[in-house]
């Protein structure tokens, strides 16, 4: 079994012994995915005719070395789709390489999957979010990326994708406006959010300059997980929506004596598991319905669309907003 840390390049004959050790064990063929974040594994918990494997027990398969990951892959039904749960992710932090903290998107590709879920635990950048509001993710801003730790750096297997796949769509709008549609239907549209997600490598928390520069950016939470599986599920052609539960507030104020912990991110996300877990049931139940929908998004995206229209408001002025948030931040100093 490969369950060694540190650099690697896993190779397609990898994927498919995983793959097919597992389908081997199992009559279920999932169409539908769904990564549980630290602290949701209770997301797993509403599974009929479930079949479990624990991770360390799977050829090939990374393990969760990190509290609120319970690491197994947990197979079954959501009214009569055929889904798979990962009870826990790996991170870069762990010490895992890309590949490896990707390595279960690539399989579910195998396997048939369509749809992927990603949910995660992070914190709230944006003023007007609070502690236990879920985001909706729309976009995502990849910092280790920009550094050279990408998902998709090294030869390219042209089974899964090609080798310079567009980002801009990463998110499907039909999915998020069910989100947003089925939040609202289970009565939580007042702490349903929509926003822009940052991954960080981690593992400490954000200092408060660099807080303030992802605010700066344009980001609403940040997180340390996420974008390497969005970015590969989006390579291999698969549709995905993602969930943020926002279990802390990111401080950019040098005079608050608060300081977030792990364990408060934990308690957060025991809080909202059933709610969260009601959302994600229904968005399988009703996946069907994303996949029906054709054409662009009839919901409002952008308060504008860039064109050459000179009544419409400049970059600069579409931006002010975020700018004087910053100002407002860097004179509390």
């Amino acid at each position: 079994m490969m369950h060694t840390k540190g650099n690697c390049c896993c190779s397609f004959e990898d994927y498919k012994l995983t793959t097919d050790w597992l389908l081997n064990r199992t009559n279920l063929r999932p169409k539908v995915a769904v990564i549980c974040g630290s602290g949701l594994g209770l997301l797993a918990d509403a599974v009929s005719n479930k079949v479990s494997f624990r991770y360390q027990d799977i050829p090939n398969f990374p393990v969760s070395t990190v509290p609120g990951h319970e690491g197994c892959l947990v197979f079954g039904t959501v009214d009569e789709t055929p889904c798979v749960f990962m009870q826990g992710r790996v991170h870069l932090y762990e010490g895992y390489s890309l590949c490896q903290v990707t390595f279960p998107i690539r399989m579910f590709k195998l396997m048939g999957v369509e749809s992927v879920i990603v949910t995660n635990a992070a914190g709230g950048i944006c003023p007007d979010f609070k502690v236990g509001d879920i985001m909706v993710i729309k976009d995502h801003i990849n910092l280790p990326g920009f550094a050279g730790e990408h998902p998709l750096c090294g030869p390219n297997d042209e089974r899964f994708g090609i080798r310079f796949p567009c980002m801009s769509d990463a998110y499907s709008k039909q999915m998020r406006r069910l989100a947003v549609d089925v939040g609202t239907d289970l009565g939580c549209s007042n702490f349903i959010r929509e926003g822009v997600y940052c991954m960080v490598s981690g593992p400490n928390f954000e200092t408060i300059a660099e807080a303030r520069m992802l605010l700066v950016l344009g980001c609403d939470a940040v997180g340390m997980s996420t974008v390497p599986e969005v970015t590969v599920a989006k390579h291999c052609g698969l549709r995905v929506l993602g969930l943020s539960l926002i279990t802390n507030k990111v401080s950019v104020d040098y005079s608050r004596e608060e300081k977030v912990n792990y364990e408060e991110v934990l308690q957060i996300s025991k809080m909202r598991a059933e709610v969260l877990q009601k959302i994600v049931t229904q968005l399988i139940s009703r996946v069907d319905d994303a996949e029906s929908e054709c054409g662009l998004d009839s919901g409002v995206e952008f308060d504008w669309i860039i064109t050459n229209d000179t009544d419409a408001p400049s970059l600069e002025e579409q931006l002010q907003p975020i700018l004087s948030l910053a100002k407002e931040a860097a004179s509390s100093v």
